[in-house]
């Protein structure tokens, strides 16, 4: 790591206003100089998925504000541009080239879901523009092309890693999996989940799904109870995890919950987290690290946006220094030396140490989460390999 990055990234003061970049849902950009490195962000800041999205810029600002601060990348500032594209998959793509063709990015932070990760990844490909997502899951979106990088786990990766983890540490001979067969990220997870468990002996006794959209999941459940897992699997995000957790303990069901990254938010507003009591999820860091600088990174995140920093915040923050550390190894602003500098990174960040495998995924240890008092608290960090 060069020198200017590491001592960024251990900053601990940032400055009062962002230096190199401004605010705004379009065009955050003016006329840059040889004195600036512009990169572009693209993310959901309105829709259905502004929540995800508003918190990977968040986290793409404070980075670039820290980076800033501290000298940049090798003497040179950070210009961060950023659009709104709103959740769309043709509206990321138009602002993608708005990036590349208007803005002369030379690399980009984005997209945040994985539909519109999908489409800006393939629009690349004849550009071979470096990008590096912050939270798309998808193993599909990395293997779009060798430009494409991401800072988060991929599903089929959360779906064995959990049932190692059922296997290991929690004990469970036997499991329930209940998902949403319309929605990629809790079938891919559940496939992934039944494969490993096969694979280790851990006995799936009843599979269960459900359509996107649903709001009654007693009748699955129920055949769930029926069966009497030790664990129940449940890789959704948490709108519907709300709803089962408390229709099951509604029709009785006793197996310990255990899920993916999708839980994260899931103890906002009036929620009775009684129900998911003692339920474990793998996560990519937990608020109670003992880093600091994790807790510097939450606490300046709450002063600027008086708001807790969830997890594709600190992921977006990951990524933003991945991909400058990336551009000072490379010494270059060329497209392709960003891209084989990023391959061979090794880069010690807020949510872990990691390197990147063949399909440019990031290797590193997931954080385990239990829910306890209507609080997230820190379990371990599990690595079914060690």
């Amino acid at each position: 790591m060069k020198k200017r990055i590491l001592a960024a990234l251990m900053a601990v003061v940032m400055a009062s206003a962002f230096a190199g970049c401004s605010g705004g849902t379009e065009n955050s950009g003016g006329a840059a100089s040889g004195d600036t490195i512009r990169i572009g962000g693209l993310a959901p800041l309105t829709g259905d998925a502004s929540s995800y999205g508003v918190a990977v810029n968040n986290g793409t600002l404070l980075a670039v504000e820290e980076i800033n601060a501290n000298g940049g990348i090798d003497g040179k500032q950070i210009e961060y541009i950023y659009y709104d594209e709103q959740g769309d998959a043709t509206e990321a793509v138009n602002a993608y080239n708005r990036l590349v063709q208007d803005d002369q990015v030379v690399a980009i932070i984005g997209d945040v879901t994985t539909t519109p990760t999908l489409a800006v990844a393939q629009a690349s490909q004849q550009d071979n523009i470096p990008i590096i997502s912050a939270s798309a899951t998808a193993a599909e979106v990395t293997l779009t092309g060798p430009n494409v990088f991401r800072a988060c786990f991929t599903d089929p990766f959360q779906g064995q890693l959990m049932a190692s983890y059922a296997w290991e540490k929690l004990g469970a001979q036997t499991a329930a999996v209940l998902y949403d067969m319309a929605d990629d990220y809790s079938s891919g997870i559940a496939e992934a989940f039944i494969a490993k468990a096969e694979e280790l002996g851990l006995q799936v006794v009843a599979e269960e799904s459900y359509q996107g959209g649903a709001a009654d999941f007693r009748s699955q459940l129920t055949n769930i109870k029926g069966q009497n897992p030790d664990v129940l699997f449940l890789p959704v995000y948490y709108e519907d995890l709300r709803l089962i957790s408390a229709q099951a303990k509604e029709v009785g069901v006793e197996a310990q919950l255990c899920g993916a990254d999708g839980w994260d938010s899931v103890l906002t507003d009036n929620f009775d987290s009684s129900v998911l009591e003692g339920g474990v999820f793998c996560s990519q860091y937990s608020t109670e690290s003992t880093d600091e600088r994790v807790q510097n990174f939450i606490s300046t995140y709450k002063e600027t946006y008086d708001m807790d920093p969830n997890m594709f915040a600190v992921l977006a923050y990951d990524a933003t220094y991945m991909m400058a550390q990336a551009i000072s190894d490379a010494g270059s602003t060329d497209s392709q030396a960003i891209i084989d500098a990023m391959a061979a990174l090794e880069y010690d960040g807020l949510t872990g140490t990691m390197t990147f495998d063949a399909d440019r995924n990031p290797q590193k240890s997931a954080v385990i989460v239990a829910i306890e008092g209507n609080a997230y608290k820190y379990v371990e960090n599990y690595d079914p390999e060690q």
